[in-house]
């Protein structure tokens, strides 16, 4: 048996009516027909107060940058060091 699929406007009515309104969880999902964790689920996604700002995932995207230049830059040095002994073996 599916899940019952509901439009987006019908979320975020269901939101507001949390949010703007002030009603409980639990009396506008059972008002509505919907579980309380789906009604959770949508006031995390449709919730601007709720909402995470946007540098969180600046911020991953950002460490991932550098973790990733980190490895580059950390392989060239190992890479210049055994040059380095290379070239000391052979002229000594």
């Amino acid at each position: 048996m599916s899940k019952p699929r509901f439009p987006e406007a019908f979320k975020i009515e269901a939101v507001k009516q949390v949010t703007e309104r002030g009603y409980p969880v639990a009396e506008v999902a059972s008002r509505l027909g919907v579980s309380a964790h789906s009604l959770y689920q949508w006031l995390k996604r449709f919730d601007p107060k709720r909402a995470q700002p946007a540098e969180p995932a600046d911020q991953q995207a950002e460490i991932q940058r550098l973790k990733a230049e980190l490895k580059r830059v950390t392989e060239e040095r190992d890479i210049l060091k055994k040059a380095a002994a290379y070239f000391a073996k052979e002229s000594g």
